[in-house]
């Protein structure tokens, strides 16, 4: 397996855009980086410059909270460069009747964390001020 290091990698969404803000989340809480959302993707980026995101890590991140939500058979991983795109393997995307709410993310001004429970929040925004 190819384990590439980047400095910064794009998620493409486009197929799984309802999920979109909950993986954010979780892969940024798995790879430790800083996520910037996008229209149809988001991108990661670590707080050192000197540091670098593992592909393989975030690409088995995805994977994981794909099968955490019963779609990790449906849609496929693919690496290129530094962009990761999320493929449908049937055709279809998922579909959410009402998709988690945008609105409810908290998100810190010092360094991007995102967050959508308010005391994880807090609690981050504790770190800032130690």
């Amino acid at each position: 397996m190819n384990l590439q290091t980047n400095h910064m990698l794009t998620v493409d969404c486009r197929e799984v855009v309802s999920i979109k803000n909950e993986l954010l989340v979780y892969v940024s809480d798995q790879v430790a980086a800083i996520p910037t959302l996008k229209n149809h993707q988001f991108t990661l980026s670590m707080f050192d410059d000197d540091e670098t995101i593992d592909t393989s890590v975030v690409i088995s991140s995805i994977k994981e909270f794909l099968d955490s939500i019963g779609e990790g058979h449906n849609f496929a991983v693919i690496s290129n460069n530094d962009v990761i795109s999320i493929r449908s393997i049937t055709g279809k995307s998922i579909e959410r009747d009402s998709p988690p709410p945008t609105g409810e993310m908290f998100s810190c001004t010092h360094c991007g964390f995102v967050t959508r429970y308010e005391v994880e929040y807090q609690n981050h925004m504790k770190m800032h001020y130690l």
